[in-house]
């Protein structure tokens, strides 16, 4: 499962989900038309539906207007390129990126073989924060110059792995990671996957994940409540019991997180943005990389990097979003509890629908993968949001570009759907 880790949440979140999506079928889904601006005030005696917000929902999505005003599906807006200059300089204004504009010295570590891959160990120091760890998987045998993939990992509400979520480096693994992959990639390591199909694939841990988590040790005390470190360790912490305790205090610790990181003058999505980024001029740099045929990729919060990343650097020229796409509608009123605050740019609604980050790639070939009982969204906001990248690539005549499916099951990227994205991949890298 992906992507959130509410604070709210109790610490088996699957299970909690599950029960939450059941019960969910129960009411209705909310289907509030946009105002123009002179809205009603709603009446709560007479509102027959419910929200997450209670009946402030009506007020809430009452306050967009039916095209946000940077969309380029506005009649008005006819040029693309012009579209996309004013779209991503808004975005990039509001995400607050703290910059990518650095190649850090790359430090490897062990290189081995496994699985019929030559797999590399690397790091690289920022300018903040613990060393990010990293591999590079490719082909064993190959030789000259191989497209490139950033894979992207989830967050699943398991913040203490980042990399090992999604690759396989030998026959022994971490039960959790066993068990994380058997439930949500069908028993594989979608990395290793898809660097067999021919590929260079750099796989870092994301920012507060893995090996750039916060540590304990690290914390200034948090003297109450959830928070509280006092009576916790970063010794032993590969064990099962010390890691679903970090888990579960990492995921209230991302209330804080995200206030201070506004607090800095920055977003969630703008410190993701920028260090996967710094990790893609890394991948584009090595010399058995075609820095010409780079993609990205990743299923739920690694889907939400791919929407933001894809989105704003033209350097990805294809991508796949798998299982994280719906409106703000969506989110506003039937499913921030599931998300993460990684999702959130404010004021960003008023310029742009969730979906047209992701179209600011228009016209580079871009897929999204969804699940029919995906239970971080709901199937109307979905096929919605379905719609209005569809017609983004439409209108800037590149219809083809564009490409979507929708699977049965929950919450998932799995030998189907890593099937059609590596075809997608092979489609526009390899030609």
């Amino acid at each position: 499962m992906d992507d959130l880790h509410d604070a709210s949440l109790p610490s088996d979140r699957r299970a909690f989900l599950r029960k939450s999506a059941a019960l969910a079928l129960t009411f209705p889904v909310l289907n509030f038309p946009y105002s123009t601006g002179n809205y009603p005030e709603p009446n709560p005696v007479m509102l027959p539906e419910k929200s997450i917000i209670g009946n402030y929902g009506p007020w809430a999505v009452a306050r967009q207007t039916s095209l946000p005003a940077l969309s380029f599906r506005n009649p008005d807006r006819q040029n693309l390129a012009q579209w996309k200059k004013e779209a991503r300089t808004e975005t990039l204004k509001l995400i607050a990126a703290p910059g990518a504009d650095l190649v850090p010295i790359v430090r490897k570590g062990k290189e081995y073989r496994y699985d019929g891959l030559l797999i590399e160990e690397v790091s690289w120091q920022l300018p903040y924060g613990r060393p990010t760890s990293a591999l590079v998987l490719k082909p064993e045998h190959a030789t000259g110059k191989l497209p490139g993939i950033l894979a992207l990992h989830d967050h699943g509400g398991k913040k203490y792995f980042g990399i090992r979520k999604i690759t396989k480096t030998s026959d022994e693994q971490h039960p959790m990671i066993a068990e994380h992959q058997k439930e949500d990639y069908d028993g594989l390591a979608w990395a290793n996957e898809i660097a067999k199909k021919g590929y260079v694939v750099l796989v870092h841990d994301a920012f507060t994940f893995g090996s750039r988590r916060v540590f304990y040790e690290d914390m200034s005390p948090i003297p109450w409540g959830e928070l509280k470190t006092s009576d916790k360790s970063d010794a032993d912490p590969e064990l099962p019991e010390n890691i679903e305790k970090y888990n579960t205090w990492a995921g209230y610790h991302e209330n804080v997180m995200a206030k201070s990181l506004f607090c800095a003058g920055t977003t969630w999505p703008g410190v993701f943005l920028s260090e996967d980024q710094i990790a893609l001029n890394i991948l584009a740099a090595r010399p058995d990389v075609d820095a010409g045929k780079l993609g990205c990729g990743g299923l739920s919060g690694g889907g939400l990097r791919t929407v933001y990343l894809a989105g704003l650097d033209e350097r990805i020229k294809c991508a796949v979003c798998v299982g994280f796409m719906s409106t703000w509608k969506d989110f506003a009123l039937n499913k921030s509890f599931t998300h993460t605050w990684m999702t959130y740019t404010p004021l960003l609604p008023n310029y742009l629908e969730f979906p047209e980050i992701l179209g600011l790639r228009v016209p580079l070939p871009t897929m999204v993968l969804n699940n029919n009982q995906d239970e971080l969204y709901t199937l109307p906001e979905m096929k919605i949001a379905d719609k209005v990248l569809a017609d983004v690539f439409k209108k800037a005549g590149a219809a083809d570009r564009y490409k979507s499916g929708f699977y049965d099951g929950r919450h998932k990227f799995d030998r189907q759907m890593q099937k059609d994205a590596f075809a997608w991949f092979d489609q526009w890298l390899k030609a």
